[in-house]
């Protein structure tokens, strides 16, 4: 453990980070497995999961949780998917 209070504050911060983020990329996760599931899979609600993992993309991109490019790079995937899907 840290002795300097500058040190142990900084612990902290990034214990709190490190949560926030887990829980960010967690999320995103989730919404672009369940958006390639459906669109796999062909369901109603396609277009809703799709356009939630987008929006889930992009707060990622936004909060530094993952690289703007990547998300940029996974938005195209999807998009592809969503757009071969209704083709």
């Amino acid at each position: 453990m840290a002795n300097i209070k500058s040190s142990i504050k900084s612990i902290k911060k990034t214990e709190v980070q490190t949560l926030r983020n887990r829980s960010i990329k967690s999320a995103m996760k989730t919404a672009c497995k369940k958006a390639i599931q459906a669109i796999n899979d062909k369901t109603a609600n396609a277009e809703e999961l799709y356009k939630t993992a987008i929006i889930a993309l992009d707060k990622a991109a936004t909060k530094n949780v993952i690289h703007k490019n990547a998300a940029a790079r996974k938005k195209s995937q999807l998009t592809k998917a969503f757009n071969s899907m209704n083709a």
